[in-house]
């Protein structure tokens, strides 16, 4: 196979192809990592702008905490300036207006309940649909809910799907969701006013935004839209949407959840309009006991699929063109709470959650009134309708990020046929068909006590390449670039045996 040349660097040697000799020692190369540290440490203390580092290139020895960001290119800038606070205030205020959308509330009233909401939103996505000219389908899932945790009845449950298929491969999927259902104080009430603005009208208008937004576009994975049902009786819609994609077969890449994403006012009154926190599991919820045990004897707690898929999202889209900061948490979601990305993660899809960066309680899970003086309950009145633009620009630049690009190399592995302080890494082209096709392989790495890519090494167009360091001491991964500059998440590598 073709081999990469060698890219000597000013912090030591360049990492080399497989077979290659090495010519300079290993000190001079962890010597020049040594002084990389201190280099990146004095660019975040100049600020966000001075850490950025720049996307791609060879490794030239200087340390960044956004070593692999990728800027937006003109068609995804141009799709981030359509999206319009104006439409998305008109869609919070038109889903709290119809009372309640208690999953248990009257399914056949056309101005109060969940029914009336649930076709308002299905008219909405089929007419922004129009514009795909026939590549964006839309459909009611509905089904009926057997009795469980609070659902004490049959019930029948709806989630709204808009799919826009992709033109190279379509089996790729990427979801992003909000839940249409509200409550009030109690769980149970399917009668009270439950407006349910920020939780989660906001997370439905982040989604029929994105949907207005890219049915013109043509994507080279499939987006999925979805409004689903029933998060506050126990993610029922979640689920039933996550089991219909695993059913089907769908390569499931990513799925965000925007739930809770309406004001950037917390319950002391302090305001950060700048930031969402993006909510990522460590170790996989869907780990089988023999990824355990190999978890263990590698490391990789924090180098699961969803983690690998937030720190795509801070590398797409915390830039100029949102204008927003994704403060990553690692947790799989607020302390002892849980959100429709559960369901995701439980099949072993990456999924990850958007919400606010503080939540005011006080207008979330209440009964609207006023009392002591205070208004309660969560009312349009509470919400920052620039700010969710701006989340849905985050939004937006992560699915179209992902649907553009090549998928994940497949089958990244560390050799591990012999004892060596060399990493030898390989990995395997996508099969036919799943495009778009990548034009040259990176790889990435970082120290084991570091959060972000450090460095990134562009090793051409090959599937197998040896790094003069050892991976002791240090965490690998590998991404695949397509036409244009497109990169994709990074494949985190697991031991493995060369290829026959």
């Amino acid at each position: 196979m073709a081999q990469p040349p060698q890219q000597p660097g000013p912090s030591g040697p360049a990492e080399r192809p497989a077979g290659q000799r090495q010519g300079t020692g290993r000190r001079a190369v962890l010597a020049g990592a040594a002084s990389a540290v201190a280099a990146g440490a004095a660019g975040l203390a100049a600020g966000p702008a001075a850490a950025a580092g720049r996307p791609g290139g060879p490794d030239d020895g200087r340390e960044s905490r956004r070593a692999t960001a990728q800027p937006p290119d003109r068609e995804l800038r141009a799709l981030l300036r359509e999206i319009d606070p104006r439409r998305i205030e008109r869609t919070v205020r038109t889903l709290a207006a119809f009372g309640t959308r208690h999953t248990l509330s009257a399914q056949d009233d056309p101005e109060r309940g969940i029914g009336a909401a649930r076709d308002w939103i299905h008219e909405r996505m089929a007419a922004y649909a129009e514009a795909s000219g026939g590549r964006m389908t839309v459909e009611v899932q509905s089904w009926i809910q057997e009795p469980g945790e609070r659902i004490p009845r049959p019930t029948r449950l709806a989630n709204v799907v808009a799919t826009l298929r992709g033109t190279e491969d379509p089996e790729r999927v990427h979801v992003v969701s909000g839940h249409y259902d509200s409550r009030a104080s109690d769980v149970m009430d399917a009668e009270s006013d439950a407006p349910g603005a920020d939780d989660d009208a906001s997370g439905v208008a982040v989604v029929l935004e994105l949907v207005r937004v890219m049915a013109r576009r043509r994507p080279a994975a499939t987006l999925v839209f979805a409004a689903v049902a029933g998060e506050e009786q126990g993610l029922y819609g979640a689920a039933h949407l996550a089991e219909s994609l695993r059913r089907d077969g769908a390569r499931v890449r990513a799925m965000f959840t925007d739930d809770i994403v309406g004001s950037s006012t917390a319950d002391d009154g302090s305001r950060d309009p700048y930031t969402v926190r993006l909510f990522a599991e460590g170790v996989p919820t869907a780990e089988t006991a023999e990824e355990a045990e190999l978890r263990r004897k590698v490391g990789g707690e924090n180098d699961s699929p969803s983690r690998q898929l937030a720190r795509f999202v801070r590398d797409v889209a915390e830039n100029e063109a949102t204008g927003m900061r994704v403060r990553t948490v690692h947790r799989r979601d607020r302390y002892l709470r849980g959100g429709d990305h559960i369901p995701f993660l439980e099949r072993g899809f990456p999924a990850a959650r958007f919400t606010e960066p503080a939540e005011d309680f006080a207008h979330q899970h209440q009964d609207v009134r006023v009392e002591d003086g205070k208004q309660y309950g969560d009312l349009p009145e509470f919400c920052d309708f620039d700010y969710i633009a701006r989340v849905a620009r985050v939004n937006a630049a992560a699915l179209w990020s992902l649907a553009v690009a090549p998928e994940a190399p497949p089958g990244a592995r560390i050799l591990t046929g012999s004892l060596t302080n060399d990493t030898a890494l390989e990995w395997e082209r996508p099969p036919a068909g799943q495009g778009p096709r990548p034009v040259r392989y990176e790889i990435v790495r970082r120290e084991t006590s570091r959060n972000e890519w450090t460095h990134v090494r562009d090793v051409g167009d090959t599937t197998r390449y040896t790094v003069g360091l050892s991976k002791d001491n240090l965490f690998f991964g590998v991404r695949a670039v397509g036409p244009g500059g497109h990169r994709s998440p990074v494949a985190f590598p697991v031991p493995g045996e060369p290829a026959t």
